[in-house]
């Protein structure tokens, strides 16, 4: 078999094509080969065609679909003989193909492998691997499929595609292959037109072989079709490139970038508990009017405050006569030569003379763009310290872990002129960036998440009409006292005028942008945490993804110094709720079903707490099948006494969604019925259910007592002795239920009619022909 589903779905067995028909039939068969080898119920194949909308048609028309495909794989074999290649069994499906025959594992297989080679360091046999993974592409991946399962799958082979593609330009850029980079992007540029990486790429490949006027095209078509399309400009580090490719005709430097506060839309900064660290860099500022320099860095987690910090206290009030320059670094500023420190400098500087130290800035970042320049850092340096000559000079870096090593390298430098200048040098960065290990600084600032008093405070500051403490507390919980998260959730409780679970979309934007800095293994494995419930073992983890766990801590370490994850060792767990949320709701709904079912399998499978299998599957609409009814039967026990309330749900969702056969439904019955009981619920009809069917002695004396039980429970003291009563008659239960109903029916004598020492019971009908004997 050969199984094409990257571009139009096709297939081929023996080197000849298949006619797969219509559009549902050939989704029917990308849903099975996906999941090669492995079972796929109807219900899930129903979800993966329609989502939560399915018709009545639904199974009728799947089972239409999949008979039709038996006859297109197989055309010879007998219409009433067992398929070979596309079995049922138990309301199933399985399509029994090698993983090697879809092109998607080819696709995953080969993406894999060049990482392995990059790891090493083998450049050449990484590109070799990456072009033999884009070759398998043929178009949109599932193209014309429909279904919500078919558009979760194209968006994620779509990432996976481009950023494939990506590594592989910068891979032909690094490896000086400079003319095949540009013809690779364009065609990425085409077809990703709102993508600035893909641009900031194809100028610096474009730039590279001498074609400076066509690099400054890419920019501008790219600056009109962002303002006709979302109405914005080209980030500051392509701006800066621009500006460094007309540094020749020495064009002034444009407008200073004002630096961004991620604050939700309609609301000021504000800053609580963050007083010391405000009188820390208020003090330093007075410092460096005086003529002392210093260096400031305030490290914390996303979120925790540090853009707005810096805001607050360094953009307005400054000493007469202080310049001060803003940059930040991202991933395109890592690729150029000095862009962080230009648009710090840039930003600072006014007037003819201090932009002719910008232009010899500028001239300086050009030299070192084929390569750093032996006297790169000296020449930048010396630059500063003529600005910090003339006047008292800030310079504020924010992210400074993600700013380009040249910046990095003058940033560590320029302290050293703190010392006998008015410098003063600060930065923001995530905790424990490896790219700031030994960077020196007299403060650093570390930046704790808000106590629950200041993020209480903070929340009612936003919306002071929050309703009730209930709302006020969850709120507080889901954010973990990160102000940006409370801004956010706090505005969104003000607008609707309560407190819901569901985040903002600006949020979701939010927490999406915070974790884009993560490589695609580590938030991978932060969604599988996330589908866990937002909080798990390590070896939990490894059963659902299928890594080791010490591979798992390797992935995570970056999740975990950047505060994302807490630092327990041994477990993964969410420091924020809220970014859990978003993880898991961000997810396409026929996916995130699909993943909960195959998490509950592999936790099974693994031996792992039946509690976290069942969270799994009554984490939505995930289908149920006899399979589910053999575990349920094998562990209800020990779920019953773990999480009798899950227990309970998932008794109950088993009974109404799948048929099952008499002893099966017998049993769970009962356990259903003993939930009740214990959970104070009336398991009387339930209890009766099994009475009427079992004959089991001792199960049909232990749901009579319930039934009895649970009418006292209901002060119908008369029925409840009326069934301890008939127990007693009857005299074929086990001695022990038998004692037991005497002992209720005691309990019971005060409360029915008549004086309680001539109840109308009397000891012949209490007790049949049973004379207790004393010895």
């Amino acid at each position: 078999m050969d199984l094409r589903l990257l571009g139009p779905v096709r297939a081929w067995r023996d080197e000849a094509e298949l006619p797969l028909g219509s559009a549902r039939r050939a989704a029917v068969l990308a849903v099975l080969a996906l999941h090669a080898g492995h079972a796929v119920s109807r219900q899930q194949l129903v979800t993966a065609l329609w989502g939560d909308d399915s018709p009545a048609s639904a199974i009728g028309n799947v089972y239409t679909y999949v008979s039709t495909l038996r006859r297109v794989l197989e055309p010879g074999r007998d219409r009433w003989s067992a398929g070979q290649l596309l079995t049922s069994g138990g309301g199933a499906y399985c399509l029994h193909v090698r993983k090697e025959d879809v092109d998607v594992f080819r696709f995953e297989a080969l993406r894999e492998e060049s990482r392995r080679h990059r790891a090493t360091a083998d450049r050449q046999a990484e590109l070799t691997a990456l072009e033999a993974a884009l070759r398998l592409w043929h178009g949109e991946a599932l193209s014309g499929l429909p279904g919500p399962y078919a558009e979760a799958q194209r968006l994620r082979l779509t990432e996976l595609r481009l950023a494939t593609a990506e590594r592989h330009a910068a891979l032909l850029m690094e490896l000086g292959r400079n003319d095949q980079a540009v013809a690779a992007l364009r065609a990425l540029v085409d077809a990703y037109p709102l993508q600035e990486t893909l641009h900031g790429m194809l100028m610096t490949a474009l730039q590279a072989t001498g074609r400076q006027a066509e690099a400054l095209r890419v920019h501008d078509d790219l600056s009109r079709v962002l303002r006709e399309e979302t109405g914005t400009e080209p980030s500051a580090p392509l701006r800066a490139m621009r500006r460094r490719i007309l540094t020749a005709t020495r064009e002034q430097p444009a407008a200073p970038r004002p630096m961004s506060v991620p604050t939700p839309a309609g609301d000021p900064v504000t800053l609580v508990g963050r007083d010391a660290e405000l009188d820390l860099l208020r003090c330093a500022v007075a410092n460096v009017a005086a003529g002392h320099g210093r260096g400031i860095r305030v490290e914390g987690a996303p979120g925790l405050g540090k853009s707005a910090l810096l805001t607050v206290a360094l953009r307005a009030g400054l000493p007469r006569g202080c310049r001060v320059g803003w940059g930040a670094g991202d991933e395109l500023a890592r690729r150029m030569p000095l862009g962080v420190l230009l648009e710090c400098m840039e930003s600072a500087m006014s007037g003819d003379s201090p932009r002719e130290l910008v232009r010899r800035l500028f001239m300086v970042a050009a030299d070192a763009i084929d390569g750093p320049h032996p006297r790169t850092v000296e020449r930048a340096v010396d630059l500063v310290r003529q600005a910090a000559t003339a006047s008292p000079l800030i310079l504020v870096a924010d992210d400074l872990q993600r700013a380009d090593p040249t910046t990095l390298r003058v940033w560590s430098a320029l302290h050293e002129l703190t010392d006998e200048l008015p410098l003063l040098l600060v930065a923001s960065a995530r905790p424990g960036s490896p790219e700031l290990l030994g960077m020196p600084a007299d403060n650093v600032v570390t930046l704790a998440p808000l106590a629950p008093e200041q993020a209480a405070a903070l929340v009612r500051a936003i919306a002071p009409g929050l309703r009730g403490p209930q709302s006020l507390r969850r709120l507080l919980a889901d954010a973990g006292g990160n102000p940006y998260y409370l801004r956010h959730l706090a505005t969104s409780a003000r607008d609707r005028g309560d407190y819901r679970d569901g985040p903002s979309p600006e949020l979701v934007a939010a927490v999406n942008a915070h974790l884009a800095t993560f490589g695609e293994s580590t938030r991978h494995i932060l969604r599988a945490c996330a589908f866990l419930g937002g909080a798990c073992t390590l070896t939990e983890a490894a059963s659902v993804t299928g890594r080791t766990a010490d591979d798992l801590a390797r992935a995570v370490a970056p999740a975990r110094a950047a505060g994302v994850l807490t630092n327990e060792p041994g477990t993964l767990a969410f420091r924020h709720r809220v970014v859990a949320r978003v993880l898991h709701e961000g997810t396409p709904a026929a996916l995130r079903i699909m993943l909960h079912r195959s998490f509950a399998e592999k936790i099974a499978e693994f031996g792992g707490p039946p509690e976290k299998v069942v969270a799994q599957l009554l984490a939505g609409p995930v289908p149920l099948d006899a399979g589910v009814s053999r575990w349920l039967i094998q562990h209800v026990g020990q779920l019953a006494v773990r999480a009798p309330q899950a227990a309970l749900t998932m008794l109950r969702r088993v009974r109404s969604e799948f048929t099952l056969d008499e002893t099966t439904r017998l049993h769970l019955t009962a356990w259903l019925a003993r939930l009740l009981y214990g959970q104070g619920e009336n398991a009387v009809v339930d209890a009766g259910w099994v009475v009427a069917r079992t004959t089991n002695m001792d199960l049909e004396a232990e749901m009579q007592w319930i039934i009895a039980c649970c009418h006292d429970r209901h002060r119908d003291h008369a029925a409840a002795a009326e069934v301890a009563h008939a127990a007693l008659s009857a005299r074929r239960y086990p001695e022990h239920w038998l004692g037991r109903f005497r002992l209720l029916i005691a309990r019971l004598r005060p409360h029915l009619p008549g004086e309680p020492t001539a109840p109308e019971l009397s000891r012949s009908e209490l007790f049949g022909d049973y004379v207790p004997v004393a010895r």
